[in-house]
């Protein structure tokens, strides 16, 4: 029984230690309607993020019909010199190269909205912070000892990290040291621009899946009425 409670208390105790951990995620505000902003963020992607990440399970073309834009515009305005309209969003950094600089390399970002989260991703981008110790100068609130450089900072600017206390306890804020280019709500618009497109990537046909799910709903309710009634039917005689 002794043996059971410590169990339960060292649970609770983990518990308890990792939520105080977590840090509260800011929510994006994504709109996969919004071709305006998908545009952008591909922009952004193909600027800031396509030197290390790839995004190969999308294709050019795919994205220029998806979004209603001409491919020779998609070709002109977002995609790297020398690609073509069928080439998927490779990087060009090679394997060896990848994991010589950063010591592993960096992931492909086609799933990443799907298996971190919308808000996950637009908190993390927002979260670099100065740290001396780490091998790039800067480290993480979202994700600690994260291995990427911060590919923003000069939109953004320099943050630092400063501990505070509250009635619920201690927690982390950051504050901005150097202002980047961009004001705060620029760099917002910016950030949630570059998610958006990376939420779409994740599931292309997400807005044609909802539409279509209204239809398979209001089928199943009228299939669920039919039955009913043929079940009143057949068992009629028997009730």
């Amino acid at each position: 029984m002794r043996s059971l409670i410590t169990v339960l208390l060292l649970f609770t105790l983990t518990f308890n230690v990792n939520a105080s951990e977590e840090v509260e995620l800011q929510e994006a505000n994504i709109d996969l309607s919004d071709t305006a902003s998908l545009q952008r963020g591909a922009q952004h992607f193909v600027t800031y993020c396509l030197g290390c990440h790839s995004a190969k399970h999308m294709r050019y073309l795919r994205f220029a019909l998806d979004v209603g834009v001409d491919p020779k515009k998609v070709l002109n305005d977002i995609a790297p010199e020398g690609a073509s309209i069928y080439d998927q969003i490779h990087s060009a950094m090679n394997k060896h190269d990848a994991e010589k600089w950063f010591g592993v390399q960096p992931p492909d970002l086609s799933l990443i909205a799907r298996s971190r989260g919308a808000d996950w991703l637009y908190s993390y981008l927002k979260s670099y912070y100065i740290d001396p110790s780490r091998p790039f100068g800067v480290n993480n609130l979202v994700f600690q000892d994260t291995a990427m450089p911060n590919p923003l900072w000069k939109l953004q600017g320099e943050q630092h990290a400063e501990s505070r206390r509250s009635i619920y306890g201690e927690y982390t804020k950051l504050e901005l040291d150097a202002p980047g280019t961009l004001s705060e709500s620029e760099f917002d618009l910016f950030v949630n621009d570059l998610v958006n497109f990376l939420v779409y990537v994740g599931e292309p046909v997400q807005l044609e899946r909802e539409r279509l799910g209204k239809y398979v709903l209001f089928f199943l309710i009228i299939f669920l009425v039919i039955a009913y009634l043929l079940k009143k039917e057949y068992w009629k005689d028997v009730d």
